[in-house]
C-alpha cells in the first residue's frame, strides 16, 4: 500500500505543505523513519528524533516548522493525534484473511452467510445463525445456535458467540473474545452465610445458626442472551455474559480492552471506554459515555450516570452521578481521594510531632 501525500490529506481532510506527491508506503517513529515512510512526529518533543533520520516528510502539528527539520514536505494537523486513527486505518494490511469458506470449517446448512464472507479454518457456524455481508469470520471461531451477527464484522481466532446473541454492524472481537457465555449465577436453600454477611455488612460473621453445615450452590440458568449495538469493539479474552431473563445490553459505539469481564444483565450505554481488567458486576447500569479505568470494578445492582470517569483501580460500591469523576477503594470524588491520600502520607510526619509534643509536656509536668 503506497498513498502520495495528497491523497493521505485529501481521505482525512488536512493540509499537505511541501511536495504532495511525495509517496510513502508505512509509518514509522521519528528517528527510524526511512525514506518512504511517514514519521509520526505529532508533538516537538518527537519531531526532534526527525534529524536522526532519513525521513522526507512527518504527520506533524498545525503550524509546525517543518522546513527546520529539513523534510521536503509535512501533513499538518489541528489534532494529529486524532489524524493518526484515519491513517492508521489506511495504513492497516490486515490479518490476511484469506475470502471464502475454508474447506475446514463446520457450518450448518440453516446458517445464512451474506456476501463476501470470509470463513477461516476450523470455524464452526450453528444452526440458524446470521451472517451480515463482507464479515471475517476467523480460525477457530464459534458461532452458536441462532446468533446474529451484522455486516462487517471481524471475529479474529479463537472467538465465542453464544446462542441467540444479537450484534449489530462493523463489531470487532479479538482473539479469545467470548460473548454469551452463562451469568455467574448462584443460591442456597437458606439464606447463605454472604448474604448475611452482606445484611449486617460483616456484624454477623459467617457462623452458621445452630451449628449446621454449609449449604451447597444451585445454578441459576442463563435465559436471555446478549445485545450489542454497532461499532464495538472487544479486546482479547474479554467476556460478557448472558442475561438472568432478559439480555445483557451493550449500547453502540463502545471500546472494550483486554481482560475485562461484564456481568449478567449489566446494561452499558453509548460509547463506553472500558479498559483493561475492569469487572462490572451484573445488574448494574452503566450510562453513556463513561469511561472505567484500567482494574476498575462496579459492584451490583449499582447505577453509573453518563460522563462519569472511574480512575485506575477504583472500586464503585455506590451509585455514581453523572459526570463525577471518581478515585480509590471505595471509590470517592478524585478530590477527596487526592486530599486524603495527602494526609494519609502526612501521618508520620503528625505521629513524630505530636511524640516531640508528648516529650515536651512530659517535661513541663516533671518540673512542677
Amino acid at each position: 500500500m503506497t498513498y502520495t501525500l495528497d491523497q493521505i490529506a485529501t481521505s482525512l481532510g488536512l493540509n499537505v505543505v511541501g511536495d504532495g506527491g511525495l509517496t510513502v508506503s508505512s509509518v514509522a517513529e521519528p528517528a527510524m523513519a526511512g525514506p518512504d515512510q511517514l514519521a509520526m512526529a505529532m508533538r516537538p518533543e518527537f519531531a526532534e528524533g526527525i534529524k536522526d533520520s532519513q525521513a522526507q516528510a512527518a504527520m506533524m502539528w498545525e503550524g509546525a516548522d517543518w522546513q527546520s527539520y529539513g523534510l521536503k514536505a509535512a501533513l499538518l494537523a489541528p489534532r494529529p493525534r486524532y489524524a493518526m486513527a484515519g491513517l492508521s486505518a489506511m495504513m492497516d494490511a490486515g490479518q490476511g484473511y484469506a475470502p471464502g469458506v475454508h474447506p475446514s470449517a463446520v457450518i450448518d446448512p440453516t446458517a445464512r452467510l451474506g456476501p463476501d464472507v470470509s470463513v477461516g479454518p476450523l470455524a464452526v457456524i450453528g444452526a440458524g445463525a446470521v451472517i451480515g455481508d463482507g464479515s471475517v469470520i476467523g480460525p477457530q471461531v464459534q458461532v452458536g445456535w441462532d446468533a446474529q451477527i451484522g455486516a462487517g464484522a471481524i471475529l479474529h481466532a479463537g472467538v465465542k458467540i453464544g446462542a441467540r446473541v444479537r450484534i449489530g454492524a462493523r463489531f470487532i472481537a479479538h482473539p479469545g473474545a467470548v460473548v454469551g457465555a452463562d451469568g455467574f449465577s448462584f443460591v442456597t436453600p437458606e439464606p447463605s452465610s454472604v448474604e448475611k454477611v452482606r445484611a449486617s455488612l460483616g456484624a454477623e460473621g459467617t457462623e452458621t445458626s445452630e451449628g449446621k453445615d454449609g449449604q451447597s450452590w444451585s445454578r441459576i440458568h442463563s435465559l436471555g442472551a446478549v445485545s450489542i449495538g454497532d461499532d464495538v469493539e472487544l479486546g482479547a479474552n474479554s467476556c460478557i455474559d448472558r442475561g438472568t431473563v432478559r439480555d445483557t445490553q451493550v449500547g453502540h459505539g463502545c471500546k472494550f480492552d483486554n481482560l475485562v469481564q461484564i456481568g449478567h444483565n449489566v446494561v452499558l450505554g453509548n460509547d463506553c471506554m472500558i479498559c483493561a481488567q475492569v469487572g462490572v458486576a451484573g445488574s448494574s447500569v452503566v450510562g453513556n459515555n463513561v469511561v472505567l479505568g484500567g482494574q476498575s470494578g462496579v459492584s451490583d445492582n449499582l447505577h453509573i450516570g453518563d460522563r462519569a470517569v472511574l480512575g485506575g483501580a477504583s472500586v464503585v460500591l455506590s451509585n455514581v452521578p453523572a459526570g463525577r469523576v471518581v478515585l480509590g477503594y471505595p471509590a470517592m470524588k478524585m478530590d477527596s481521594h487526592v486530599e486524603s491520600y495527602k494526609g494519609f502520607r502526612r501521618l508520620p510526619r503528625l505521629f513524630r510531632d505530636v511524640a516531640e509534643l508528648k516529650k515536651a509536656v512530659s517535661k513541663l509536668a516533671g518540673n512542677d
